[in-house]
């Protein structure tokens, strides 16, 4: 009853109350930040997760430009309906060399996090000529445009998309950055004659389990092809029948 009482005094002195708040904010701030400055990543890095490929990287930028996050998250919850509907829990390492993340909480459509390998790359032409030719009830617009903007490495400045995204940390070689005109054209075309040196193995030695074939059929590249490159890769990476999480220290 005594330490009620004494809690009275905070409850009717505005000036202790918020002093007293603002030390607690104040322990509980440090107790959760103060950890994170003794360790090197806060990210776990997980095995076959890599910086994405010239072609997937042009794909993901054309999602971002058309909205496509504004319907579709990439962050499946570890909770049981998520897991059964989509697939294994999204990881953070999974989204470490995503500039910007797509992760968030607003689903018009599903999520995406693990569509690659998914569906095969006529249903996705197919979505995206007309949605609801596949998904009758969707209301998702049509991206026919798609299959006739023809796309180049030099039109997309692919080259230099990588170098920026290397000074905010994603680890492309200058090997990967010097290659990526040719690597853009060899993953839809891996002999392609337009480079004399266009070769689809070292397309795959740079960047492992990169998919190499014609996506959308047609004979130029486009940005169709891009987007789906990048479709097709979502969640592929990570090997989840062998994957084991790291306890945190």
């Amino acid at each position: 009853m005594a330490l009620i009482d004494k809690h009275v005094i905070l409850e009717k002195n505005a000036t202790l109350l918020l002093i007293f708040s603002l030390l607690v904010v104040t322990v509980g701030g440090i107790v959760e930040i103060a950890p994170l400055f003794y360790l090197e990543n806060t990210i776990e890095e997980v095995e076959g997760v890599r910086p994405y490929s010239p072609l997937e990287l042009a794909g993901r930028n054309i999602y971002i430009r058309e909205g496509c996050y504004v319907c579709h998250s990439q962050m499946i919850r570890p909770m049981r309906d998520e897991v059964e509907r989509y697939g294994h829990y999204s990881l953070a390492a999974e989204s470490m060399y995503d500039h910007p993340f797509q992760w968030g909480s607003k689903r018009t459509g599903p999520d995406l996090a693990r569509v690659g390998g998914r569906y095969s790359d006529e249903w996705h032409v197919d979505h995206m000529m007309d949605p609801q030719s596949v998904v009758p009830e969707s209301v998702m617009p049509k991206y026919a445009f798609l299959m006739d903007n023809v796309i180049s490495a030099e039109s997309t400045y692919i080259d230099e998309v990588m170098a920026t995204n290397r000074f905010v940390g994603v680890p492309y070689t200058d090997e990967q950055i010097e290659l990526a005109k040719i690597d853009f054209v060899s993953q839809v075309d891996p002999f392609a004659d337009i480079f004399d040196d266009a070769d689809g193995d070292a397309l795959l030695e740079r960047y492992p389990g990169a998919q190499t074939r014609n996506f959308d059929g047609q004979p130029e590249v486009t940005e169709m092809d891009a987007l789906i490159a990048y479709l097709q890769v979502l969640g592929t990476m990570v090997d989840f029948s062998t994957f084991e999480p790291v306890a945190s220290r």
